[in-house]
């Protein structure tokens, strides 16, 4: 009877395929990487076209010599690291480490783990992709090219044994960037005055002063209540006038459910509501795409690939969590048609985005199985691609305007009149953002107030307040900013977080990133002597080419000459 080897980079991994693929499959795993540049020297040779000088990975030639037993004994090799470029790289260099059993090797690509898709993947198994291994071949040299050009800097000026990289130097970059401009920040006072009205007694409501003379008031320099003499001034003249309603506006506003996950907003989202790291998300995340032991059943995979930029749902998936929100929820929780979202131009879209692999394994049927913060991410996931495909929420929102001889005040009410997919899930804000913004789902309840009548004025509250410098990044906000600045991609996000405090150029406090001192003196050296390469314009620009020559469009070599000329 023939017999088939799969090689995975995880054990994990591993026992799932075994469970699902029986006898006729031997599954193996490399355990991550087996080749490397070597620790110790450039391992690339800059004379001769680039060329790389792959080592085996210390306590790794066990493993090579197990796989290359197994490879011995099959009839048919499947390569199946994970779909992404280091799991291209890692197939490559099986590939070449295996190459002596001369047997026919096929690269198979698993989005997730479950029977159908797993048997399905297998049949539609393909070749290495010389295009995504060069893509990684070239951040990998481009990476230690970058650390063997910088590093020797910190150890002359700094301490010996520091090390600098091309993306991580670009994410302490901009937090030190972020601390000087806190400390850049010269805070100014203004002041608020919110009116207390009520029309034919209770309830009574509030409205905020927004114009002087015509003019909106920003709480800038040059435009605002700038200290307590003229907020007393502006109540006292107000105390004297009548309050008429100008103009009251009524419309229905919808809120539309956010997409399904990526990477970056899993491990946004993930920090904001569960305070995970990036770090902790993603170890999860792979332990949950990977398999875990749910009862009698053994190893299931219970989400999609996790390393993703795109938010695509296969068709299937689609129908699938059409009907459960139409027997959970009702008819009218389900839109006419499916959600479908955009993804950005740069979206790998043979990815899915991230979605449980059976919305029927609900949280609740699952909570005897997962540890609690294994369940909690679960949970999130699983909420998240639930309500993307619900019905928007729907609000009765009236905006008033009252005036009150050269003073505009504006009061706003907002009724929740369907709750569509909020009854499941809410996307939570950045803690920079106002309580109004995050708090949509609350009503505010005005009167029903008529154009040129008047409401009595109850009570005037003048406030204080200073202009906010802005935010230190939190994990959450720092994330957000790479993925919009183009700094790293899915797989990197974590890891340049990790990378950053664990060298102690950045310290989180109160979840919030500070510089250290080391990081202000190592940032302030590359950029004096560096300028063209720790900046976010070069290293997104960086990306971008990796992207170009993972679509094949783009030579590796020639971007490795390109970055490396102007070293000579």
């Amino acid at each position: 009877m023939s017999k088939s080897l799969i090689i995975v980079e995880s054990p994990a991994k591993a026992r799932t395929l075994q469970r699902y693929l029986g006898k006729s499959f031997t599954v193996k795993a490399s355990v991550g990487h087996i080749r490397d540049l070597p620790l110790q020297t450039l391992g690339v040779d800059v004379e001769h076209d680039f060329q790389p000088k792959y080592v085996t990975i210390r306590g790794k030639a066990k493993i090579i010599t197990e796989l290359r037993s197994a490879a011995q004994k099959a009839d048919q090799i499947y390569l199946a690291p994970d779909p992404d470029r280091e799991g291209e790289a890692i197939a490559w260099h099986i590939a070449m480490t295996i190459e002596a059993a001369k047997k026919p090797v096929r690269r198979v690509l698993f989005y997730e783990l479950t029977k159908k898709a797993i048997l399905a993947a297998i049949e539609n198994a393909t070749d290495i992709d010389q295009n995504k291994f060069d893509a990684q071949q070239a951040r990998r040299i481009l990476d230690r090219l970058v650390g063997y050009q910088i590093s020797p800097l910190l150890w002359d000026k700094v301490l010996r044994g520091l090390s600098a990289g091309r993306v991580q130097s670009v994410a302490v970059r901009m937090v030190c960037e972020r601390e000087q401009e806190i400390d850049d920040f010269k805070s100014i006072e203004y002041w608020s005055i919110t009116a207390e009205l009520q029309q034919d007694g209770p309830p009574s409501f509030f409205a905020q002063l927004e114009q002087v003379n015509g003019q909106k008031l920003t709480n800038k320099k040059d435009n605002c209540i700038a200290d307590e003499v003229s907020a007393q001034a502006i109540v006292a003249e107000l105390r004297g006038r009548s309050f008429i309603i100008d103009k009251v506006s009524k419309k229905k506003t919808r809120r539309n459910p956010s997409p399904p996950f990526i990477t970056s907003t899993l491990q946004i989202e993930a920090n904001r509501k569960l305070r995970f790291s990036a770090k902790k998300t993603m170890m999860l995340a792979q332990r949950l795409y990977e398999g875990i032991a749910i009862g009698e059943d053994g190893p299931t995979g219970l989400i999609t690939y996790m390393r993703t930029d795109s938010t695509r749902i296969n068709d299937e998936a689609l129908a699938q969590v059409r009907d459960y929100i139409h027997t959970a929820y009702g008819a009218k929780y389900l839109p006419a048609k499916a959600n479908i979202y955009r993804a950005k131009k740069s979206a790998q879209d043979a990815h899915e985005a991230i979605r449980p692999t059976d919305v029927a394994k609900t949280p609740d049927s699952l909570a005897p199985h997962l540890e609690k913060d294994m369940l909690a991410l679960y949970t999130l996931i699983w909420k998240r691609f639930v309500a993307c495909q619900m019905a928007p929420a729907i609000y009765d929102q009236t905006s008033v305007t009252i005036v009150a001889g050269r003073y505009g005040f504006k009061a706003v009410g907002s009724i929740v009149r369907f709750l569509g997919f909020m009854t499941l899930y809410v996307e939570s804000g950045d803690e920079s953002q106002t309580p109004q913004k995050v708090d949509q789902e609350k009503d505010v309840i005005l009167p029903d107030l008529k154009e040129g009548e008047s409401v009595d004025l109850l009570k005037l509250d003048p406030k204080q307040h200073f202009t906010q410098p802005p935010p230190r990044y939190t994990e959450a906000t720092l994330v957000k900013a790479l993925e919009e600045n183009g700094v790293g991609r899915p797989s990197t996000y974590a890891t340049i977080l990790s990378t950053i405090q664990e060298k102690e150029y950045v310290k989180l406090e109160q979840r919030k990133f500070y510089p250290t001192d080391l990081g202000k003196l190592v940032n302030d050296l590359l950029v004096r002597h560096f300028p063209a390469i720790i900046n976010t314009e070069f290293t997104a620009s960086m990306e971008q080419n990796l992207d170009r020559v993972e679509e094949g469009s783009v030579d590796w070599l020639r971007i490795l000459h390109d970055f490396y000329g102007p070293f000579r």
